[in-house]
């Protein structure tokens, strides 16, 4: 079952500076969202991303007296200040006094008894499009649990700001928590559409399905791209760094820097070896970020992408360059490269010295797959 709720016509427009209809998200149309909501008792999927106007939409909700029962927090926790990979614990909401239950570490499906004093759950987070963007491994096994334990999941949807489709599709062997779906690197979908395909695909364990609601956008389609408001992960500070993230992560696989350590991550890439560089930054533990950063006090030497535009699409010119430019190219990838491609053929490629467009190229056959599959479960154009 899944049913998508479309706003009734309004007579008034928020305008933007050029005049046209601001985009709404989901959870910026209230009334549609206490309707959806209905008399339910509902527990909430959510990070800092989730806010009404400057509030949070706990606390919005609340004020509207929905009877919300506890909070379920993803990667970074559910202020959003914990860095990737961090162990995240249980406790109380100190604003609201809500329980708040860790979906992340060891602990990824809600269980029977976290879920049992809720009829529905409320997924909100803003997502930037890119498959090992971890928020859409949590929406999958919310939705399972939910699916299994006869509960409904209300999405509400927020824009894509990568909301083209390119790269590697996920080859199955290698399925994990930053890849659980055969779906490219940018995918092109928002949460709300992801869902839909989750849901449509038969993508959870023995084929459930998930009884699904999404409150869609108003006024935005996949060609607008989108200029994110807050930041979605402590290590995406603005919208630049998120426009280069489908490209720039895949050097989390290999030894060099992202940036982490600095107020540019995904925009400074390098390693200390790299010396023949004129541009250099040195990692340093920052509170609230990255902890203990790679290279910490260590200068790297290699790119700066700050006053790049990022292309709409993903590229690998970066990484092919500091691979042929990288001293000692058999340390050059780590194990987790292949698991962030989803496929071992783009490591193998690169090693092999094969063109971008080359690579590129053997890509199409699966992207073109992938996109006829997609159009079935889009509600933008």
């Amino acid at each position: 079952m899944k049913r998508v709720f479309f706003p009734v016509a309004i007579l008034f427009f928020a305008l933007n500076a050029g005049g046209q209809p601001s985009v709404k998200t989901g959870a910026d149309q209230l009334t549609r969202v206490i309707h959806v909501i209905g008399h339910d008792r509902v527990a909430l999927l959510v990070n800092h991303t989730a806010k009404v106007g400057n509030a949070h939409l706990v606390d919005t909700l609340m004020r509207h007296g929905v009877k919300v029962v506890s909070i379920l927090a993803p990667e970074h926790g559910f202020r959003g200040t914990a860095d990737a990979g961090e162990i995240i614990k249980d406790g109380l909401d100190s604003r609201s006094g809500l329980p708040v239950i860790s979906l992340y570490g060891s602990h990824k499906k809600p269980t029977p008894e976290q879920l049992q004093n809720v009829d529905a759950v409320i997924f909100d987070i803003q997502d930037v499009g890119a498959r090992f963007f971890t928020y859409i491994s949590s929406l999958h096994y919310l939705m399972e649990a939910c699916a299994e334990q006869n509960k409904r999941v209300i999405v509400l949807d927020r824009p894509n700001p990568n909301g083209y489709v390119d790269g590697p599709v996920l080859q199955k062997e290698l399925t994990s928590f930053i890849g659980m779906h055969p779906i490219p690197i940018a995918h092109g979908l928002t949460v709300g559409e992801i869902a839909r395909m989750i849901n449509g695909e038969g993508w959870l364990q023995n084929g459930v399905r998930c009884k699904l609601d999404v409150v869609p956008l108003q006024h935005w389609k996949h060609s607008d791209g989108y200029a994110v408001p807050v930041r979605p992960s402590p290590n995406l500070p603005n919208n630049n760094a998120i426009g280069w993230y489908t490209s720039t992560c895949l050097f989390e696989g290999t030894v060099l820097s992202v940036g982490r350590g600095t107020q540019h991550p995904f925009e400074w890439i390098g390693h200390p070896q790299l010396t023949p560089y004129a541009f250099s930054f040195t990692p340093q533990s920052i509170e609230g970020m990255s902890k203990q950063p790679p290279y910490e006090n260590i200068p790297c030497f290699g790119l700066n992408l700050i006053d790049s535009v990022p292309p709409r699409g993903v590229t690998l010119k970066h990484l092919i360059r500091l691979y042929r430019d990288y001293p000692e190219k058999e340390k050059f990838f780590i194990p987790f490269f292949d698991k962030l491609a989803g496929t071992a053929d783009l490591r193998q490629q690169i090693e092999a010295g094969m063109s971008e467009e080359d690579i590129r190229a053997t890509w199409q056959p699966a992207l073109q797959t992938y996109r006829t599959v997609r159009k079935k479960y889009l509600l933008y154009p």
